[in-house]
C-alpha cells in the first residue's frame, strides 16, 4: 500500500522544517477511532519515528495499521481566504462528517 504525497504538501513540509530549523521534521498521519462516522484522522508534526512507521516523500509518516485505512491516499495542502490545512483524499473512506475529520469504511 501507499500513500500520494502532492507537491504541495512536500513544499509545505519544507517550509515548516525551515521556520522551525528541524530537518527531520514529517507530517503523521493516524487513524483512530471515533469521531462523528467512526474513524478520525489526527495530524502531528513529528521528528521522531518507530520500526512499525513507513515513510512518504521523506514528509509524511504513518504507522503499520493506519496504512491499512490510508492506502491510495493523496495528501495535499491548500491555502484560502479562510485558513490553510493539509487535504486527505481517501478512496476507502465511504463517507464523512462535514468537517472532513472523520470517515467511514
Amino acid at each position: 500500500m501507499t500513500i500520494t504525497v502532492d507537491n504541495s504538501a512536500v513544499k509545505r513540509i519544507q517550509e515548516l522544517r525551515e521556520q522551525q530549523g528541524k530537518n527531520a521534521l514529517m507530517l503523521r498521519i493516524t487513524v483512530e477511532g471515533g469521531g462523528c462516522s467512526g474513524f478520525q484522522y489526527k495530524m502531528e508534526l513529528t521528528e521522531e519515528t518507530t520500526d512499525k512507521d513507513q515513510a512518504f516523500e521523506s514528509s509524511v509518516v504513518t504507522d503499520d495499521i493506519s496504512l491499512g485505512f490510508l492506502g491510495g491516499t493523496t495528501i495535499r495542502f491548500e491555502q484560502g481566504l479562510i485558513g490553510s490545512e493539509f487535504k486527505l483524499d481517501n478512496p476507502n473512506a465511504v463517507s464523512g462528517c462535514g468537517c472532513g475529520a472523520s470517515f467511514s469504511v
